[in-house]
């Protein structure tokens, strides 16, 4: 079953320019900027789904249920996007659902 969580925040890509290096090496201001429309989500079923960041650990709870990914800068890539691709992946695995970007838009399979 495929569920819109949200929008893109198209905004998000500008926090990766070199004029708003934020020194992390890993792109945190990306991250806060493409979590923020995901951080409460309530979904049709009355489930509430929500995506936060502290420090380079992702979290993601769907219900009573939680799971974490961490953004490893050497182990996967320096780039911001794909290590937020591979927490967001890892987080959602544990959980078994998985989040995906088509049109626009974020969505959430179960």
């Amino acid at each position: 079953m495929k569920i819109k969580l949200c929008d893109i925040n198209t905004a998000a890509l500008d926090m990766l320019k070199p004029e708003k290096n934020d020194r992390s090496g890993v792109g945190v201001h990306y991250m806060d900027a493409y979590l923020k429309p995901m951080k409460t989500v309530v979904l049709e079923d009355g489930t509430k789904f929500t995506a936060r960041r502290r420090g380079l650990k992702v979290t993601i709870k769907l219900g009573t249920e939680a799971g974490t990914g961490l953004m490893r800068r050497l182990t996967v890539s320096k780039d911001p996007i794909v290590m937020l691709r591979t927490a967001l992946d890892d987080a959602t695995a544990t959980l078994g659902v998985k989040l995906h970007e088509e049109d626009g838009q974020i969505f959430l399979e179960k």
